[in-house]
């Protein structure tokens, strides 16, 4: 609010008010950029949707091909199709049962790359990646290594041996909309026009992400309890249904897939009850498209739940989530005229 009223003016401009926005704009990178391990004029606040946009100015200055795995957020395997349509090379490299990068496959991708990418924990399934073995090859290869934050930064520690670093605010609790993209200055790194954060938002997010840090390890250690709690109390009140990921994720995300249930009916049979929940790919907004991360795991597509708890969730709230979701999924399968089945959970 103090922003909103006194940051009003272009940072740019020489006037006194122009000065004092810019002094609140290195105030708000400086606070960033000491909480992940970067120099403040390596780190910008910008808006949000603007990976694709760093991606494609990176690989049109970089020479040799992408490298990436197969569930990566979809913006980054879009990229990765037109490098291809553009006649480069792309290698997406593949991911076991819970969604983990198979590091030796990467490792062998690397050498000749322009861009290496490599997600900190998936979007979907919580699973963590391998990120400082990843990083450590990439620097042994010569290749920058860009790390996909988006789930994990200001709730986990930041992974270290990063080239560039992408996370979103609202993942911390900052305002939605806003971004981070840091670049270390070492790589002289190729123009990148990026649209520029409104300074109230962008000052929003650096306080969240400084409250973030300084209650990371008390929340996570809560939000471990929770998403274990769901984990062992789902499975044996709703037949056929399978958790996904690994015991390595993070602790505030947790998924699900239940058999002959319509993802979007689950959605919103839980949205009525209260709870606000996601289904489907959790990069496009068309739920009745099967998420591309559940296929290269090789997992059930089918009514897959994705459930992530925000700071300061209440056990009853939790509690209440395990009693409603078994008659939700009950009542969805009613509506699909689902009546045998089995009593056997599918392999997780």
């Amino acid at each position: 609010m103090a922003a909103a009223e006194a940051g009003w003016a272009d940072p740019a401009r020489l006037y006194r008010e122009g000065r004092r926005a810019a002094l609140l704009a290195e105030a708000a990178q400086e606070a960033v950029a000491s909480r992940i391990g970067a120099r403040p004029d390596e780190v910008r606040l910008v808006a949000d949707g603007c990976l694709p946009t760093v991606i494609e100015s990176w690989l049109a200055h970089a020479p040799g091909h992408l490298v990436c795995s197969a569930v990566e957020h979809s913006s980054v395997l879009a990229q990765a199709d037109r490098l291809v349509a553009r006649g480069g090379r792309a290698e997406i490299i593949g991911v076991d049962r819970v969604g983990r990068v198979d590091g030796t496959a990467y490792e062998e991708a690397l050498p000749g790359a322009g861009l290496a990418i490599l997600q900190a924990a998936n979007h979907e399934v919580g699973t963590r990646q391998p990120v400082a073995a990843m990083a450590q090859a990439a620097e042994e290869a010569g290749v920058p290594l860009l790390v996909d934050a988006s789930v994990t930064l200001g709730r986990e520690v930041v992974p270290e041996g990063w080239s560039l670093l992408f996370g979103r605010a609202a993942t911390w609790g900052g305002p939605p909309g806003v971004a981070v993209v840091a670049v270390r200055r070492h790589l002289h790194a190729p123009p990148l026009e990026l649209p520029r954060a409104g300074l109230p938002a962008a000052l929003a997010a650096a306080r969240g992400l400084e409250w973030a840090e300084e209650h990371r390890v008390d929340e996570s250690s809560r939000a471990r309890v929770l998403t274990d709690r769901i984990r062992e109390a789902i499975p044996p009140a709703v037949p056929d249904v399978a958790l996904l990921g690994s015991d390595d994720r993070v602790d505030y995300l947790t998924a699900l897939s239940c058999l002959f249930v319509d993802g979007e009916a689950l959605v919103l049979g839980l949205d009525h009850e209260g709870y606000a929940i996601s289904s489907g790919s959790s990069c496009v907004s068309d739920l009745r498209r099967p998420s591309h991360v559940l296929m290269a795991m090789g997992a059930l597509t089918q009514g897959n739940v994705r459930v992530s708890l925000p700071f300061g969730v209440s056990d009853a709230t939790v509690e209440g989530f395990i009693e409603t979701f078994p008659r939700v999924v009950r009542e969805v399968r009613a509506m699909l005229h689902v009546d045998d089945l089995t009593t056997e959970t599918p392999d997780e």
